[in-house]
C-alpha cells in the first residue's frame, strides 16, 4: 500500500511516496537526478520492480516546488545530500520501516547525493546503487564511503562510463561497474531499464541485509 508522507526538514516539508510490501526485507530510498521528482517514470518503474521482489521504497522530492524554480538548487549536492540524510533518519524512525536495513538508489546527479549521504551515515546505509550516475560530483568523499556500491551505466553513455571508471578507483569499499549494452544515459531503449531493475534487484538481495 502506497502512502503519501511528509518529511519535515528544518523549515520546509518534503513530500514522498512510501510503499512497504508485506514481509519487506529492506527499504530503498531514491535520490533523483537534477530536474526530476518522486514521479520520475524511470525511478517509479524500478521502484515497482523492487517492491515486487520484497523491498520497501521511498521516492521523495529533495526540493520543494519553490526551491526547484532556482535551477542552481538542482546541483547543490550539499543541500540535496543533507535532505537525503534527513529522509533516511525519518525512515529509521518510521514505525513501518525502522527495523529494515536501508539502501540508496541514486540516478544521474542524484547518485552523488546518495554517495555523500552514505559517507556521512556510515553503517546506517548498507549499500548504494547508481544508475547513469555522476559519482565524480562526490569525488572529495568517495574514499569515505564504506557501503558496497554498484555503478550501472549505459553502454552508449561513453563520457559517464569513463567518469564511473575513474570513481571506482577512489571508492575504497567493494564496488562493481555494470554496463548495459545499447543503453543511452536515460535508458530509454527497449529492455534497458528492465536490465537496470534486474541488476539492482540482484544487488539489493545480496547487500541489503540487517
Amino acid at each position: 500500500m502506497e502512502n503519501l508522507v511528509h518529511i519535515k526538514v528544518n523549515n520546509v516539508t518534503l513530500e514522498g511516496n512510501l510503499n512497504v510490501p508485506e514481509n519487506a526485507q529492506g527499504v530503498v530510498i531514491f535520490s533523483h537526478g537534477s530536474g526530476s521528482s518522486r514521479l520520475s517514470p524511470r525511478n517509479t518503474y524500478v521502484a515497482e520492480k523492487l517492491r515486487q521482489n520484497g523491498f520497501a521504497t521511498l521516492l521523495f522530492d529533495l526540493l520543494t516546488p519553490e526551491e526547484d524554480m532556482d535551477y542552481m538548487n538542482r546541483f547543490n549536492t550539499d543541500l540535496l545530500s543533507k535532505r537525503l540524510e534527513y529522509a533516511t533518519k525519518w525512515v529509521m524512525e518510521n514505525v513501518s520501516t525502522k527495523n529494515l536495513p536501508v539502501g540508496y538508489f541514486g540516478a544521474s546527479t542524484g547518485a552523488a547525493s546518495a554517495l555523500y549521504a552514505a559517507a556521512e551515515l556510515k553503517n546506517g546505509v548498507k549499500t548504494v546503487v547508481s544508475r547513469g550516475g555522476r559519482p565524480d560530483l562526490a569525488e572529495e568523499i568517495l574514499d569515505q564511503v564504506e557501503s558496497p556500491v554498484l555503478l550501472i551505466v549505459g553502454g552508449n553513455d561513453h563520457i559517464v562510463i569513463n567518469l564511473n571508471k575513474k570513481a571506482m578507483k577512489k571508492i575504497k569499499s567493494r564496488n562493481e561497474l555494470k554496463i548495459v549494452p545499447g543503453a543511452s544515459h536515460l535508458f530509454e531503449e527497449p529492455g534497458t531499464l528492465d536490465e537496470v531493475a534486474d541488476l539492482s534487484i540482484e544487488w539489493f538481495k545480496k547487500e541489503l541485509k540487517a
